[in-house]
This record gives C-alpha cells, sequence and structure tokens, in this order.
C-alpha cells in the first residue's frame, strides 16, 4: 500500500514539533534534533519536518511505498510523466536507507518515489563523495534548472 509523502522545511523545529504532534493527536515516529517524522494512518500520510534548509515551506513531495515491486510500478508512471527520472538505489537520506526515484514537476516541486530498507544513524550521505552531510537540505539530486529541495 502507497503512502504519501510530505516534506516541509521550518526554521523552529522545537515549536513546530509541538504544533504538529498536537494537531495529529500524536509524537513523531521518529525525532532527531533537526528532524522529525509522522507516519499516520488516518491520512495515510508520512509527513517529515527539518531544519536542513535556508528556505522554508514545502521542500518536496512524494509517494513511499512498501516494496520493490510498488517501487517499479511508480517509477513507470515517473517515466511516462517525465523524460529526467533520476534513480537513487540505497541511497541514506533523513536517517533511512532507501531505493529512490526523483522528479521535478512542470512547477519545479520536487517529486520523489521510494522504498524504505532500513534505518541508519545519519540524515544523509552526500551521494558524489560518500560524506556524511553536515548541514544539507534533503537528499535529492538536482533537478530540472531551480535544483531541488
Amino acid at each position: 500500500m502507497k503512502r504519501f509523502h510530505v516534506h516541509v522545511s521550518v526554521k523552529d523545529l522545537r515549536k513546530v514539533v509541538r504544533f504538529y504532534s498536537a494537531m495529529f493527536g500524536q509524537q513523531p515516529a521518529l525525532l532527531k534534533d533537526d528532524y522529525a517524522k509522522w507516519m499516520l494512518d488516518d491520512p495515510r500520510v508520512n509527513f517529515a519536518i527539518s531544519n536542513r534548509s535556508a528556505k522554508t515551506g514545502v521542500d518536496h513531495l512524494g509517494i513511499q511505498v512498501e516494496n520493490a515491486e510498488e517501487l517499479s510500478g511508480v517509477e513507470a508512471d515517473l517515466h511516462r510523466a517525465s523524460d529526467a527520472v533520476q534513480a537513487q538505489s540505497g541511497t541514506a537520506c533523513c536517517y533511512a536507507q532507501s531505493n529512490k526515484y526523483w522528479v521535478q514537476d512542470p512547477a519545479g516541486i520536487a517529486w520523489e518515489a521510494f522504498h524504505t530498507l532500513g534505518s541508519v544513524p545519519v540524515f544523509g550521505v552526500d551521494h558524489a563523495t560518500g560524506d556524511t552531510l553536515a548541514k544539507a537540505a534533503c537528499c535529492a539530486p538536482v533537478l530540472g534548472k531551480a535544483g531541488c529541495c
């Protein structure tokens, strides 16, 4: 079953965690100094926030799937929508190891399709160097002219 994913960049993580914890009626499933994630079942959403970007607001949208077969189906949909789909296998991002596909919609919004394989102890790893990300926005590749995240 698929789960809608929203990642919002915020300035004051603690204040926003309190707000969304009250709004959703539950604490985050994952809480770090720079990141929080709620895995909601009603509505079925993976809602994440972080303070890792210079800009605030919606960082990217996505579809989280439960297995490799579902990811292949979503990947096919992305390829029908765009010729500029970028793959990431076994990537470390947002404290998780995942297989991903990224695309940018015509309005410049980054979309991520992903299957989470497990957790990792760091926010992410730079795809070019393999180094742990110190202070960077989402782990998306640069997409389109405007970039991502």
